[in-house]
């Protein structure tokens, strides 16, 4: 239950702090005093959308504090709402996102105003209650049309892009074809332009380098050149080696230059060999260099970007071959998702009708209790256009009597009436379900017996959860565990219990507007302890009197 509610700015209420306390809680007041400023801060703390017209004139936040007591632990959680329209939630001390108070706090809390009125006449609204009474084959169904709905969005997506521009599409597959044929055909890799740099240089300079090793092998290998000096030199010492030792590693050394040299000489010979002009390779390679030059024109500024490209273009060749291909079979998939569709759809309508019907019984029951004698609701399911809520469209027929041919809510209904069929549907659907359950006048227009009806309803449905609802009936408030009246002093609004005596006194004024009046507080004693001394009253319609024997008063 909520143990504790603390309100910081909110609307009138500068700041306020309650406990409300088990059971039944109602919270009166006079017209514009605020009274349902509290229910607004539970929203918040549900994770409801946060309004900047929710900010009082004390400040520039709103700030709500709540402590729920759940099992034998506690949660507490907090939201702050400035006039720029930052909301900040904190659950236990610790900042959340408001959407993580929704899914911890929102479970716990029911909200049921005045507004699910309007609801009840939209079809999307009394479709989101028949669906929270749906069975687990209902939920199935549900589930499975869902999935159905999205296949077949997906594949009407894909048949509007295919179908809409082949043309295109072969087009552009035909380009990516032809660029990835002629990256590929070029036959480049990588470090092939480096290479090609390379040997053009080399060929663009071949006499040169020719003339250049003509010199140097003349050098080492003509009259008189080093070959021809190295040898004299190796004979002579050589010839001394065997006077002196000593100079035997030195013999030793010249014999390994003259090896060396001898190396350098026939290289010097293959290069000069290899480096003789060739005028056929050098066309060939100018002819790859522009090759490349025309691929880098069009693909890339280098070598690497132009392999890139090419790597690119046969993927989105392949992306292009497999959608053309989707394409002449999307329309059988298309035909197969929608009879799947259709039949999903069917099957959920079933499901809904049933369940409308349970919803409907129940809550006949439900307004046999709130004064009707023989109600009649019907929860109507008929087939529609598929939509992403269903193949269906649903409404609600109300009739007071079984004499009446029920129609429309929005019809037929009267304020009165409409308020107790908002309830009766919602118990019927399992609001009771929630620990916290919280009314926001639901029983306007409604009055006498109806509204004593209504408080014993409320305070029946308190046993084992806490109720909090604001009222303007003091037959409602009477069968109250808990009465908080909301005051209101120019632009400053106040909460506070009230018991005994204070507590007669709000009821004398809810029942004839003068609080001191002396007629006036026997009727509110009166009616006190009847409510109190009366838990099994009979239901109104039939008698006007409860166990305890009093006349019941009427407002």
């Amino acid at each position: 239950m909520l143990d504790e509610l603390r309100v910081s700015n909110s609307g009138l209420l500068s700041s306020a702090a309650i406990e409300p306390g088990p059971g039944l809680v109602v919270v009166t007041g006079e017209t514009g005093a605020g009274k349902t400023l509290l229910l607004g801060a539970l929203g918040l703390l549900a994770g409801e959308p946060a309004r900047r017209s929710q900010i009082g004139p004390a400040g520039d936040e709103l700030e709500v504090q709540g402590r729920l007591l759940i099992d034998d632990g506690e949660l507490v959680a907090r939201r702050r709402v400035s006039r720029q329209g930052r909301s900040r939630a904190y659950l236990d001390g610790v900042m959340v996102p408001a959407k993580t108070l929704a899914e911890r706090v929102g479970p716990l809390i029911e909200l049921v105003a005045q507004s699910d009125a309007l609801r009840l006449a939209a079809p999307d609204g009394i479709r989101a209650v028949v669906d929270g009474a749906l069975d687990e084959i209902g939920t199935g169904a549900l589930a499975d049309y869902r999935s159905a709905h999205e296949e077949l969005a997906r594949l009407s997506e894909q048949r509007r892009i295919l179908g809409g521009d082949l043309r295109a599409l072969q087009r552009e597959l035909d380009v990516v074809r032809f660029q990835a044929d002629e990256i590929a055909a070029a036959g480049f890799s990588a470090g092939d332009d480096l290479d090609l740099t390379e040997r053009a240089h080399r060929l663009r300079n071949a006499t040169t380098i020719a003339e250049a090793l003509t010199i140097a092998i003349r050098a080492v290998d003509g009259e008189r050149g080093a070959l021809e000096a190295f040898d004299a030199a190796r004979t002579e010492v050589g010839r001394i080696v065997s006077i002196d030792p000593s100079l035997r590693s030195l013999d030793a050394q010249l014999g390994e230059t003259a090896s060396l040299l001898d190396d350098a000489l026939r290289a010097l010979h293959t290069a000069a060999e290899d480096s003789e002009g060739d005028p056929v390779e050098l066309e060939a390679v100018e002819r790859r260099i522009a090759t490349l030059a025309a691929l880098q024109r069009k693909y890339g500024d280098t070598l690497e970007e132009v392999l890139a490209f090419g790597s690119a273009a046969v993927q989105r060749a392949g992306e292009l071959t497999a959608m053309l291909a989707a394409a002449e079979s999307i329309g059988d998939e298309h035909e197969k998702a929608t009879v799947r569709l259709t039949e999903a759809g069917a099957r959920l309508r079933a499901a809904r009708a049933e369940a409308g019907g349970r919803l409907a019984t129940a809550a006949t029951a439900e307004l046999r209790d709130l004064g009707f004698t023989e109600p009649v609701v019907r929860i109507v399911v008929e087939e529609a256009p598929p939509t992403a809520g269903g193949a269906d469209r649903l409404g609600v027929l109300f009739a007071s009597d079984a004499a009446v041919e029920p129609a429309p809510v929005s019809a037929v209904a009267s304020g009165g009436e409409l308020s107790r069929l908002v309830l009766a549907l919602r118990l019927a659907s399992g609001v009771a379900e929630a620990p916290i359950v919280a009314f926001d006048e639901v029983d306007a227009g409604i009055g006498g017996a109806t509204a004593l009806a209504m408080g014993h309803k409320l305070h029946t449905l308190a046993a084992g959860r806490q109720v909090l609802c604001v009222t303007h009936l003091p037959q409602v408030a009477a069968f109250a565990d808990t009465h908080l009246a909301v005051r209101r002093t120019d632009t400053v609004a106040s909460v506070e219990r009230v018991e005994g005596a204070a507590r007669i006194e709000e009821l004398t004024r809810m029942l004839s507007g003068l609080p001191d009046s002396e007629k006036g507080r026997h009727h509110a004693a009166e009616l006190l302890a009847l409510a109190t001394s009366a838990p099994d009253l009979e239901k109104p319609g039939r008698a006007g009197v409860g166990e305890a024997g009093g006349t019941i008063p009427t407002s």
